[in-house]
């Protein structure tokens, strides 16, 4: 008699899953229109700006560095690639995903903790009438270790996301670094600084390693310098230009720097979308910062901050008809786009529908995380 065939959803002993520090745009484009469900594009971006803004305000409150919020923001991005937007509150992600980059970069809160500012920044009327030192919002005590609960089954969940792998490289150290080689002014170097903070709203670090992501916004802030409403005569603006025109040809610098002309033109339209979004939308709490404005959300530590009343939002210094204009003429002379594939397998549905994606969060079977993509784990990681 034969043996009847295995089911195609029965569940194996054991199985792999790869991490993947980076996807392709093309994957990214396929895992967010799989995710998102009945969202348009237009609501599943103002759901990512809420959900990063959200992660920003309460981790300004507690003054946790900028390494920690950037890897919550990126985490949360990476999360709902493989999850659902409807299945989860943006809440419960958000502050499971800054408890994972916690721990990641050894700034470690208790999840009560980072609950209570949330409640706070959630709730700012009844941390208004609170009469503790630390303003306190007063919640349930069941409310609290049932939402603690929820942010803790999410957390795992991330944590399986990125098979846990703790190691987290930031594009911050680069921007000064490469800027300062490049030869760019002051001025350009703390303009690339905050389009690399903004960066992270986006999902330009799920895509590039944190070089390629540095040189993407030294050359979008050195593009948008060229359109400041009061550009300044100095020497400085000839270098900067200089620092356009090397990054905008192809050359001997993408190998110096291992990264293409390409993708940094790529990471610059992101951008620009973003500041066209916030100059569109100027009176939301999604504004990124722009080269007059430290934070939206400053830290405690900051001089800036104020402990009375919401921070000042300040207004983007662009119009959004001249970012459309810079967009246009750098799509008049952009390089064509590199061809993505993915790493192992052409077809994307194929690639990231098997047990790894299916089983996450699941008690069944035994998995081995391995901390690198297929065809990379076994030659030194």
């Amino acid at each position: 008699m034969d043996r009847p065939a295995p089911s195609a959803f029965q569940v194996p002993n054991s199985f792999s899953k790869h991490h993947h520090p980076y996807f392709t745009p093309a994957e990214v484009q396929h895992l967010s229109d799989k995710q998102r469900g009945k969202l348009s594009v237009s609501q599943k971006e103002r759901a990512r700006q809420q959900a990063c803004g959200f992660i920003e305000a309460v981790s300004s409150k507690i003054g946790f560095p900028r390494r920690t919020i950037a890897t919550a923001q990126n985490l949360y991005q990476r999360f709902h690639l493989f999850f659902p937007r409807k299945d989860f509150s943006y809440h419960d992600v958000s502050l499971a995903a800054l408890y994972v980059s916690t721990k990641m970069h050894d700034t470690l809160k208790k999840p009560r903790e980072i609950l209570m500012v949330a409640y706070a920044v959630r709730f700012p009327e009844l941390a208004a009438k609170s009469k503790t030192i630390g303003g306190e919002v007063d919640m349930d005590p069941m409310t609290v270790e049932h939402d603690r609960q929820r942010v803790l089954a999410v957390e795992r969940l991330i944590l399986e996301t990125i098979c846990f792998n703790f190691t987290s490289k930031m594009p911050f150290p680069y921007v000064i670094k490469l800027g300062r080689k490049l030869g760019a002014s002051k001025k350009l170097i703390k303009f690339a600084w905050r389009l690399t903070v903004d960066s992270h709203r986006t999902p330009v670090p799920l895509m590039y390693p944190p070089n390629t992501v540095a040189l993407g916004c030294i050359y979008t802030a050195a593009l948008l310098s060229t359109i400041e409403p009061t550009p300044s005569s100095n020497t400085n603006d000839e270098s900067d230009r200089k620092v356009a025109n090397l990054l905008r040809q192809k050359g001997d610098w993408e190998a110096t720097y291992m990264a293409e002309a390409e993708d940094l033109e790529e990471i610059a339209h992101i951008l620009i979308d973003l500041l066209m979004q916030a100059a569109q939308n100027p009176s939301a709490n999604t504004s990124p910062r722009t080269p007059s404005s430290p934070s939206p959300h400053p830290s405690p530590r900051n001089q800036h901050f104020s402990s009375g009343g919401s921070p000042h939002i300040p207004q983007i210094p662009y119009k959004s008809d001249q970012l459309l204009q810079l967009k246009i003429a750098m799509r008049e002379n952009e390089h064509p786009p590199r061809p993505d594939r993915p790493l192992s397998n052409p077809d994307l549905s194929a690639m990231y529908s098997g047990n790894d994606v299916v089983l996450l969060g699941k008690n069944e079977g035994t998995v081995r995380f391995l901390f690198g993509p297929p065809g990379v784990v076994g030659h030194g990681v």
